[in-house]
């Protein structure tokens, strides 16, 4: 019998299929890695019920933020992951083109007409961008945010950020900067919310400070800027790329890692043992949990301060992300409906040993809390097998 025709019987013996030669893999595409990355942002969505942000203290979250509006500020993306869309994330704001759009976005009711002073139908038209400019005044302290807007011009030229579509109302933020009417305008306060009487309603309005890079200011309220946004196709800027171990704070700060109990009375909270949240906070625990009895984020229950460490020269934003990436197998599952019938899901909930958490604490302080991670079924702190904080 010859060699090949053992080799005939051994292949005909193999019903297993292990002389089958492997299918090769195909090499991942641009186009696998984009749609890699779009449904990360996806699954976000999914367990937050909002979209990312570019500009949160959550190092996670604002990478998929950035990430989200490098693909929105790109046709092409888009185009690509359009059937990948089950949330409408990629759908961009249109412009209102009459007045009944303009006032279907009027949330604040800014364009409520109780005195008729809008009835001007005997009035000569006015250009929207003169009257505007005519309620501007000169910013005194210019000079203070002067180098802010220079920083973001050398970025936009340098390709570090780009411009964008405007994304909404919900985008205008303290510290955003936008482009409307040719000039840049810098976010530089977003007023204390105050309740106006509109018929039997009290609606919520909030006034701006925003500075413009032709050394003026306006204080016109935020929906206000987000109409004349949409009237003047005003662009907002969005970074280009994300480094995930970059901290908001360049200075350095000093707070608390604060660790709470629940005294909710609902069975599913109150027959959990050992369940945490643990927090950062740069003000007074007392201060921070004063309303907690009627906020999702403590569980719409009042909270007990178990733990409250002060800790100093800790950039804040990656030491709560530490310490939540170092517990994340231990994240509470739970959704909560809060006071206005909305879902919402509490991140900064543990179920981990107090033992443990103080342990965690005291590993901050050593700087040895990036070589571990929480194990459920151990109930302690392992060894990473990459000791690399970010990957």
């Amino acid at each position: 019998m010859s060699l090949y025709d053992d080799f005939d019987k051994l292949l005909e013996s193999d019903l297993d299929g292990l002389l089958d030669e492997p299918e090769k893999v195909a090499p991942v595409t641009s186009q696998d890695r984009l749609e890699r990355a779009f449904l990360e942002i996806n699954e976000f969505y999914r367990e937050n019920r909002e979209k990312p942000s570019s500009t949160t203290r959550n190092i996670s979250e604002r990478k998929l933020g950035a990430r989200l509006d490098g693909i929105l500020a790109n046709p092409n993306k888009i185009e690509a992951l359009k059937h990948l869309d089950e949330f409408a994330l990629l759908e961009l704001p249109e412009a209102p083109t009459t007045i009944d759009e303009l006032n279907s976005l009027d949330d604040l009711d800014l364009l409520g007409d109780d005195s008729g002073i809008f009835d001007v139908g005997a009035l000569p038209a006015k250009p929207r961008k003169n009257e505007d400019a005519a309620k501007r005044k000169p910013a005194k302290d210019f000079d203070k945010f002067k180098p802010l807007f220079i920083d973001v011009q050398q970025k936009l030229e340098a390709g570090d950020l780009i411009l964008v579509p405007f994304g909404g109302v919900s985008t205008i933020e303290q510290g955003k900067f936008f482009v409307l009417g040719g000039l840049t305008c810098y976010i530089a306060e977003v007023k204390e919310t105050k309740l106006k009487a509109n018929g039997d309603r009290l609606r919520p309005k909030q006034r701006l400070r925003v500075i413009f890079s032709n050394g003026t200011e306006s204080s016109m309220y935020r929906q206000s800027l987000a109409i004349r946004m949409y009237e003047q196709q005003g662009r907002a800027f969005a970074q280009t790329s994300f480094d995930e171990t970059e901290i908001m704070d360049p200075a350095v700060m000093t707070g608390h890692i604060y660790v709470l109990k629940s005294q909710s009375t609902d069975p599913q909270i109150a027959g959990m043992k050992d369940l945490y949240k643990i927090g950062y906070s740069r003000t007074a625990v007392e201060k921070r949990i004063a309303n907690a009895a009627t906020d999702p984020t403590y569980l719409m229950s009042p909270v007990e301060i178990v733990a409250d460490y002060e800790l100093q020269a800790i950039r804040p934003s990656a030491l709560e992300n530490l310490i939540h990436r170092v517990f994340d197998s231990a994240r509470l599952q739970l959704s909560q409906i809060d006071l206005e019938g909305k879902n919402y899901t509490p991140k900064e909930w543990f179920v981990v040993p107090l033992t443990v958490i103080n342990q965690a604490i005291d590993m901050i302080r050593t700087g040895d809390i990036v070589e571990v991670h929480y194990d459920r079924e151990l109930q302690k702190l392992v060894l990473n097998e990459e000791q690399e904080l970010f990957q």
